[in-house]
């Protein structure tokens, strides 16, 4: 017997963990817009190395032993009529609807199009782009920045490689000064140059980039690693502006509720929860708004049980691989300065898999 029916607009890492912890005690439909799950933590090696090329697709046909996937897009969330309202005019009824639409990165972490045909092809051109690029600028020295710099380098060790960062030190959202240094000690042992307090810009000629300073570097290729957007435009344009704020993320209070509605959950990269937007923290979040989901949906009267509160991770391990072999955990110590570990822990935590096994067993497949 079902509670209800639940919708869950977005099949990312927050998105694909509640429906699961759901299915089975509702009727779960996911909506995604692409017709597998895309495991973005492994794409910056698929943009440079073929091999992982299909790595990051896994299909979402083994997720839900009683749900069902729907592969469209969401336009509105009528909460008039209680129903999520599709790009082809579908209407899908819910009880409970959960936005988990996520944030878009710059490429190549980034699944282009709707198919894995198309995500492939993109991932291929950004693979023949490095393989023939003299000299490949990245901007943005945070984790990704960071990362994609190292991947690059060992699979190109002859060709110029570049990082420019706008602030004074790598990794410096960590607030920890010691991953920065052993970063950049690494990049530069690799003969990887790095620009900090480097603000980038493209210049006025293709194929040259210029800093606050007027400075100009020339590069055949570029990647952009400065941040993400939200993906609530269409939550704007569907007449929701006000479930958003200045920055573009849905608010939720402590139960991951948006403010004011009972039946409307945001959880993930999408929501405004401060904290680091890590995968941790979203399937940590997931599995709070599963449980306070099943709690509206099954308690009532003088029974109704109280709906969790949501605490902010502070501890989440930050993992920064340098390629497959080498990287840094920053992992905090509860009251000290945190800890930072070197290559055996980062290969064995991440930087040999990327969490791929992992992921596929949260899909319901095997490792392999």
């Amino acid at each position: 017997m079902y509670d209800g029916d639940v919708v869950v607009i977005g099949g990312g890492y927050a998105g694909v963990r509640l429906a699961r912890r759901l299915d089975g005690t509702a009727r779960v439909t996911l909506v995604d817009r692409k017709e597998v799950f895309f495991h973005r933590i492994a794409s910056l090696r698929a943009g440079v190395h073929p091999e992982w090329t299909h790595t990051p697709f896994i299909p979402y046909d083994r997720l839900l032993r009683h749900g069902r996937l729907v592969t469209g897009k969401a336009v509105r969330v009528d909460t008039a009529e209680r129903q999520v309202v599709l790009a082809t005019g579908e209407r899908l009824p819910y009880d409970v609807v959960v936005i988990a639409t996520g944030a878009d990165y710059p490429e190549p972490a980034r699944f282009t199009g709707t198919t894995t045909e198309e995500a492939a092809k993109s991932f291929a051109e950004h693979q023949r782009d490095v393989a023939t690029a003299e000299h490949v600028l990245v901007v943005g020295g945070g984790p990704g920045g960071v990362e994609l710099s190292a991947e690059i380098r060992l699979a190109r060790p002859d060709a110029r490689v570049t990082l420019a960062h706008s602030g004074s030190a790598l990794l410096d959202s960590v607030g920890n000064a010691r991953p920065g240094r052993k970063a950049l000690a690494w990049l530069e042992s690799h003969d990887v140059e790095v620009l900090l307090d480097s603000f980038m810009s493209p210049g006025t000629d293709f194929g040259t980039y210029r800093d606050a300073r007027g400075t100009i570097v020339e590069a055949d290729l570029s990647f952009w690693a400065t941040g993400t957007t939200p993906n609530t435009l269409w939550l704007r344009l569907a007449g929701h502006g006000d479930w958003l704020n200045a920055a573009g993320r849905v608010k939720v209070d402590r139960t991951l509720r948006v403010e004011g509605r009972l039946d409307v959950f945001a959880v993930g990269d999408v929501n405004d929860v401060s904290e680091l937007k890590v995968t941790p923290a979203a399937l940590a979040q997931a599995d709070t708004a599963a449980h306070n989901i099943r709690t509206y949906l099954q308690s009532s009267g003088k029974h109704r049980r109280e709906p969790r509160l949501y605490r902010p991770t502070r501890r989440t391990p930050l993992i920064v691989p340098f390629g497959s072999a080498d990287g840094l955990t920053v992992l905090p110590v509860p009251g000290g300065e945190a800890a930072v570990l070197g290559s055996r822990t980062t290969t064995l935590a991440k930087a040999k898999s990327l969490m791929t096994p992992y992921m596929r067993r949260q899909l319901g497949y095997t490792a392999a």
